[in-house]
């Protein structure tokens, strides 16, 4: 039997990229990341590589190089098609080129071609991007390499980037990734954790504003690596000043300083307590197949679909009394619960309930433009202003086209998004909640989802800050043009970002300020940051490379949003025109790079190479639309069969495969796993009533450790019903044995100690004395707020 030697793709064709080293350096939260990717042609023909891969979509690409034979290649900033051409007429002739281009779909995937490495030939490609790290809920900034790219799902008549991307063979990536980070901040560095295995944090300087680590060694690309980095009171507002390039263009963006503010909003105590008891909360969610996969690599893991049901369950009762609501579930259709939002009552949250019970990721692909359309067709409610949450793995391949329908609904509706799994679309999940005024969240490895959703439901019912404009005072010679869209929103604690291009001249020494200002429940806030003009000369050009990408996204959704061909033209005129003169690629541009040094061109056939990438996903035959039931045992509407292109990831020469599989399932007979027992805490909170009381009965005994029979008897005597006693004894246990959880149950418990309050005559200190005796925990009144 013949066998063929070496990395292979599923065709059995030899792989030539060999590794892939990341060097991270991060100061404060911006981060500047040099990735390179060794290639080999181990053939007997010359090759072209072709590598797929995902990528942070607020990352700013600056630079593209390439090292061939002694020779080092810089690449340039041209008009996408003008260097498409030109990479196209080098490898037919013969030369050593290199192609790197973002999708048109989505920013967040690029390609990179690598044409005519002849045999025997080595090859070293580097790229060089700088991007934000987002704020955690527990306020730990987030860096996110990447590396699993599932197949994004277009609507019939589109094309995707990632369709040529194949799945490595088995789940098994073949080639190998190095990364170490470099990080400094001034607040001092307390840790660094990594969801991949990591080498000891070691601090460079004794007040630790300075360290290093590394990922572990023979760690393979299979997985998203994630870098969680904690400071020492970190979240301070921020002003970093960057001079221009004295070389550049006078008048141009990289010519001028660029200033980037960080503003950290502290709300009043008094507001963060008022939280709203109206809105009107839609709950989409996707039943895509590949929702049935586990949340990561792990065998183990929780199923997104499952992890997805018990966080609806965890909203429906945490909800206030007097809102409306209703569910979408979607995929190649689209389901709701109930025909319209529905006012929350025990009978509608019961239903809901039920039904939330049933759902299943059993859909088809995803598809989630035609349930946004529906959802925006419904009128909202006076008094009830709409708040959107959308739950997908992001594997979406119309993201442009979703992004702009939620900006064109913008004032109608906040859209906070949560993605799911490794492999979500990161420029799905922010682009929404940027256009849409909320909050994304991303959910990877072992996080628990309910924390997460829990800060986003904590948004969505605070006041809505109204009324943000930013004041400026600065020298008379110093002229201030934003390079940031105007700020819509602002949440508790979290980052606003602005990015503004300074003009004119002025001492160094000189000092100015921005006063950011806005009206929250009908109290004027102003927040003060002042700063100096003396630049920071340890950033280089960072400033002014993340200054470029967010005009030139700004301008790229204006382009898009224009009717007519002339003002589409002169904008995607200005887009290319800031991209090549700042070295920033985007949707328009391509960096291209031409060995002209080669004196022979390269001989043979040429023969093409698609690189592997691990798939979080599914595998799914085109039919597979057509085979999604269309209504489910749990009584949902069916509203509309959506037409639908799947990626086919199966080999061609593979026998249809007839239902959905995950990527990383073993090839060998799956065995019978038992099913998890059910998390006493989620048991409990299901009992809960929509007031937010509970009945005593043996459910709630038995999340107690106690029978029915022994949590009566003990019933103090001026407890005048079974319902107040139940409720304080689920307090105390909540906060006996699952306060480390108050994020998750915390609006719960806010709607059962509400409801405790409006019984008269209860002597709360005797009652929970007992309860504490009983159930073995000591809580005083004071903590449940009695």
């Amino acid at each position: 039997m013949e066998r063929t030697c070496g990395l292979l793709t599923l065709k059995n064709e030899p792989v030539p990229l060999k590794s892939v080293s990341v060097e991270l350096s991060v100061q404060g939260f911006v981060a500047d990341v040099s990735s390179t990717l060794q290639y080999e042609n181990q053939e007997s023909s010359p090759v072209e590589a072709v590598f797929v891969f995902p990528m942070e979509s607020d990352s700013a690409v600056y630079r593209f190089q390439a090292q061939i034979g002694g020779v080092l290649i810089e690449a340039e900033v041209r008009e996408k098609q003008e260097a498409r051409d030109e990479y196209d007429d080098a490898v037919s002739s013969g030369q050593q080129a290199f192609l790197l281009e973002e999708s048109d779909e989505s920013s967040d995937v690029f390609r990179l071609s690598v044409g005519s490495l002849p045999p025997g030939q080595s090859a070293s490609v580097s790229l060089s991007y700088v991007t934000e790290l987002a704020v955690q809920e527990d306020g730990a900034l987030r860096f996110c390499l990447p590396g699993v790219l599932n197949p994004r799902y277009t609507p019939a008549g589109g094309m995707s980037m990632t369709a040529s991307a194949p799945a490595a063979p088995g789940g098994f990536v073949p080639y190998s990734l190095s990364l170490s980070a470099n990080i400094r901040s001034p607040s001092g560095i307390d840790t660094v954790q990594s969801n991949c295995p990591l080498d000891p944090l070691e601090h460079l300087t004794e007040d630790k504003t300075e360290a290093k680590v590394n990922l572990s060694p023979g760690h393979k690309f299979d997985r998203d690596v994630e870098l969680l980095v904690y400071y020492k009171n970190a979240h301070q507002p921020t002003t970093i000043l960057e001079a221009g390039l004295p070389s550049a263009t006078p008048g141009s963006l990289m010519a001028d300083a660029v200033a980037m503010l960080s503003f950290y909003p502290e709300f009043p105590v008094a507001v963060l307590s008022s939280l709203s008891s109206c809105g009107e909360f839609i709950f989409l969610v996707d039943r895509s197949g590949s929702m049935d996969c586990p949340m990561s690599t792990g065998t183990r893991e929780m199923q997104r679909i499952k992890s997805a049901r018990d966080t609806l369950l965890l909203l429906l009762k945490s909800l206030p009394l007097g809102c409306y609501f209703n569910i979408y579930g979607f995929g190649s259709t689209f389901e709701s619960f109930f025909p319209d939002s529905v006012e929350y009552t025990q009978e509608t949250m019961d239903s809901a309930v039920e039904k939330v019970k049933t759902m299943e990721a059993d859909l088809g692909g995803t598809e989630i433009l035609e349930p946004l359309k529906e959802i925006y067709r419904k009128p909202c409610r006076d008094g009830h202003p709409r708040q959107l949450f959308v739950f997908t793995d992001g594997e979406v391949g119309n993201t442009k086209e979703v992004t702009d329908l939620v900006k064109i609904n913008a004032l109608s509706h906040r859209c906070f998004t949560f993605g799911i799994g490794e492999g979500a679309s990161s420029s799905l999940i922010k682009g929404m909640a940027r256009e849409g005024s909320g909050h994304p969240q991303f959910i990877t490895g072992t996080d628990r989802m309910q924390p997460k959703v829990m800060q986003s439901l904590r948004f969505a019912l605070q006041p809505a800050v109204h009324d943000i404009s930013v004041k400026w005072d600065l020298p008379p010679a110093v002229n201030v043009s934003p390079l940031s869209p105007p700020l819509k929103v602002l949440f508790q604690g979290q980052r606003a970002l602005l990015y503004v291009q300074l003009t004119g001249q002025c001492d160094s020494g000189a000092a100015g300020s921005v006063n950011l200002q806005y009206t929250l429940s009908d109290t004027s806030v102003k927040n003060e940051l002042k700063f100096s003009f003396k630049p920071d000369k340890d950033t280089g050009l960072t400033i002014h490379r993340l200054g470029a990408r967010t005009l030139i996204r700004s301008l790229e959704g204006e382009e898009r949003a224009k009717e007519g061909e002339e003002e589409k033209k002169a904008l995607k005129k200005k887009v290319i025109e800031l991209s090549t003169q700042s070295g920033v690629s985007c949707s328009h541009t391509a960096f291209i790079g031409v060995n002209k040094d080669s004196k022979e061109p390269v001989q043979g056939p040429l023969q093409r190479r698609n690189i592997p990438r691990a798939r979080m996903g599914f595998r799914a035959m085109p039919q597979m639309a057509m085979c999604a039931p269309l209504c489910s045992a749990g009584g949902f509407r069916v509203i509309q069969q959506i037409p639908m292109m799947l990626t086919c990831l199966s080999r061609a020469d593979e026998p249809p495969i007839p239902k959905v599989f995950c990527a990383m399932a073993p090839s060998a007979p799956a065995k019978e796993v038992a099913e998890p027992e059910e998390d006493p805490m989620l048991q409990l909170i299901s009992l809960q009533r929509a007031n937010g009381s509970w009945d005593l009965d043996q459910k709630l005994a038995s999340v107690l450790g106690k029978t029915e029979e022994e949590i009566a008897s003990k019933m103090p005597g001026e407890v005048p019903n079974n319902e107040l006693w139940a409720t304080v004894l689920a307090l105390l246990w909540l906060y006996g044995f699952k306060l480390d959880s108050k994020d998750e149950w915390q609006f719960l418990s806010m709607k059962a100690v509400s409801w405790i309050k409006g019984h008269k005559g209860l002597s709360v200190t005797q009652c929970m004395q007992v309860g504490n005796t009983l159930l073995g925990c000591q809580v005083e009144p004071q903590t449940l707020g009695l």
